[in-house]
């Protein structure tokens, strides 16, 4: 299994940047994902995706994935490093299915994120800071980033914070929430 780290913080933070640097500091040639579609008729996104092409090297391979995710990281050899960049945006490529489907995705996009020889960066917004969104898509949105990212850091070897342009190593300075499942408290090493 390959080596997993999560870095989750509010927008313009800084996550994708620090992910980058992690990511040439591994020494492995390196996927990045994308989960963004361009938009030319959104010219404040179009202009988003531009500033991350930007600042990548020219050696990285770039792969469009707004959906596949898990087909994509399943076929990643063990000398990559592939980084994710954005769960927000995938979780909203996928908003439109059911609660059922969506249960289905996420068990399966965990399952093959735990089998990867890969190394994997995972970049997450930090959503539900404040209010409660007023429509149901709003927060079903937030629910289900919310959910994915707690579960990902729970197989995360290294978690980060970044806020404000500044970089918290979690899985130093904080301590997992103890897992719950079928009916029993069990530790994060259990």
């Amino acid at each position: 299994m390959g080596k997993i780290i999560l870095v989750t913080g509010p927008a313009r933070s800084g996550k994708s940047e620090w992910a980058e640097t992690l990511a040439m500091q591994s020494g492995k040639t390196v996927v990045y994902v994308a989960t963004a579609t361009d938009n030319p008729d959104d010219q404040e996104w179009h202009q988003r995706i531009l500033e991350h092409q930007e600042r990548r090297p020219q050696d990285w391979i770039t792969l469009s994935v707004p959906v596949e995710l898990s087909a994509t990281l399943a076929d990643a050899k063990p000398h990559t490093c592939l980084l994710v960049d954005s769960l927000g945006t995938w979780v909203a490529n996928l908003l439109e299915e059911d609660e059922s489907s969506w249960e289905n995705i996420v068990a399966e996009l965990l399952e093959t994120v735990d089998l990867v020889a890969a190394d994997m960066l995972f970049v997450a917004e930090e959503v539900g800071w404040g209010v409660v969104p007023a429509y149901p898509l709003g927060r079903a949105f937030r629910d289900r980033l919310g959910s994915l990212v707690r579960q990902l850091a729970a197989l995360s070897h290294t978690v980060y914070l970044v806020t404000a342009g500044h970089i918290l190593n979690l899985s130093v300075l904080g301590s997992p929430l103890p897992i719950r499942g079928e009916g029993e408290v069990m530790s994060q090493d259990s």
